[in-house]
């Protein structure tokens, strides 16, 4: 998300650094490039003149003029302008009064609301420690009710028994009783959707929202649409009134105008991403760490949560230590592909580190992706225990029958032992500065921050 909007901000940002002292003249000809991006990013036009009117007024002030880094003060206040252009604060979601708190969930069909029903209560469950019970009240989609019931048996969800025939508004009735007699802290609501708003759809969810008084109403909206999705949202608000949005497949919007616009026409909070299909790839929106992202600043707050849902900790803490001894094995090696691969998508997980938009291309030439990743895994999963252990064993005929084991290439072996290779010297090495007291383990641990369940990037080349 944001890709084509990062580039076109970090270019002009450079620009501005790179002259020292700063004129009015400057500041106004980086804006309107800031603003043509921004427009190209799909923000909305009101928007657009909102924001850059207000950096316009704090830019071009004495105190960025005189500043010692002029540049970096003007990028630190579009910074600022933006994380109140998303809101400052960010705004969890409201289920801690008395049990069970309702959450309605609203929108249009195919914009991912029964998939992101399921992933709130998901993360609701893990994390939060929450009993929570799932209802469809959509009659009309085929299968709506079933799909629902199957997320919640594949993830271990409970969700409110089908009864066939029974209308919307009952059905949240029933929910809300099986949600207070049977000890449930929140009770989501998955209503219908159409293919467009209509009256019939607002007045169902208006019956529904006033039949159990939900906690919060979340609005489900898919970004790749750009501004239909914020106009959805201002319908939505409007009619039936919406107490915050989860923008869906913010993976594929490389613009990310809906996320930029929402906030200031409707008034709404964004309360989640849906970053991937997953059950696990849904992230709490937080301003800042959006606008860093836009500004190439990266996310390592989301990095480390994102880390945090899919690694067990006890495992990990055992590698660090196994790692700090120099002891690294093909096994520990093929662990870590394997948690990297359970992140999600490996360049939005780059995109993710401070600074790696300026690597871009260099990513792209080395050829970095989720495929490669499951070939190097096939790669260590095609040799025998010993071998793994012990890789001096691997010699060439060995390599060969490895290779036809994983449906890759002799050369694509070597590749992967040369890796495991350079990891191994550079893990005896962490050993050696971790008995001399100096803390920390290289690549994304060693970072400020990060947990030490953490465990660093393998080099690819």
């Amino acid at each position: 998300m944001f890709e084509g909007l990062s580039d076109k901000l970090g270019g002009v940002f450079d620009k501005l650094r790179k002259r020292g002292a700063l004129k009015e003249s400057d500041v106004s000809e980086a804006l309107r490039e800031v603003r043509v991006a921004l427009l190209e990013a799909d923000v909305a036009l009101p928007v657009v003149k909102d924001f850059i009117e207000k950096v316009r007024v704090a830019a071009v002030g004495e105190a960025v003029l005189r500043s010692v880094t002029p540049g970096q003060m003007v990028v630190k206040i579009v910074h600022d302008q933006l994380v109140e252009m998303l809101g400052a604060e960010p705004e969890p979601l409201r289920v801690y009064g008395n049990p069970p708190n309702v959450v309605m969930m609203v929108g249009l069909q195919g914009s991912g609301k029964t998939t992101t029903t399921a992933k709130i209560a998901a993360r609701l469950t893990r994390m939060e420690k929450k009993r929570v019970l799932m209802a469809s009240l959509d009659i009309y989609r085929p299968a709506a009710q079933q799909q629902l019931q199957q997320l919640g048996d594949q993830n271990g969800l409970a969700v409110l028994p089908i009864v066939f025939g029974e209308q919307p508004v009952a059905i949240a009735k029933r929910a809300l009783h099986k949600g207070r007699t049977e000890g449930f802290d929140v009770v989501m609501l998955d209503t219908a959707g159409r293919l467009h708003i209509d009256d019939a759809l607002m007045a169902e969810v208006a019956q529904v929202r006033d039949a159990v008084k939900p906690g919060e109403t979340l609005l489900v909206t898919d970004a790749m649409t750009g501004q239909d999705a914020v106009n959805v949202a201002k319908e939505f608000s409007d009619k039936v009134g919406i107490s915050g949005i989860v923008l869906t497949r913010v993976d594929g919007d490389a613009r990310g105008g809906a996320a930029l616009s929402m906030k200031a026409v409707t008034g709404t909070p964004i309360k989640f991403l849906g970053v991937g299909e997953k059950i696990d790839e849904l992230d709490a929106f937080d301003a800042r760490r959006v606008a860093g992202s836009i500004l190439g600043q990266g996310d390592v707050v989301g990095l480390v949560e994102r880390a945090a849902q899919v690694m067990d900790q006890e495992e990990a803490e055992k590698a660090a230590k196994k790692m700090l001894k120099g002891q690294f094995t093909l096994e520990d090696m093929g662990a870590q592909l394997g948690q990297l691969r359970k992140m999600g998508d490996i360049k939005g997980l780059m995109n993710m580190l401070p600074g790696v938009g300026n690597l871009k291309k260099q990513m792209a030439s080395a050829d970095i992706d989720d495929k490669k990743i499951a070939h190097q895994q096939a790669i260590i999963q095609s040799m025998t225990a010993k071998e793994r252990r012990n890789p001096k064993l691997i010699n060439g005929s060995r390599r060969k029958r490895i290779a036809v084991g994983s449906g890759t290439s002799v050369p694509e072996v070597n590749r992967l032992l040369k890796q495991y290779e350079l990891m191994s010297k550079m893990m005896k090495k962490v050993g050696q500065m971790g008995k001399k007291g100096m803390p920390g383990m290289p690549g994304m641990s060693g970072m400020p921050g990060m947990p030490k369940m953490m465990p660093p990037m393998p080099p690819f080349k």
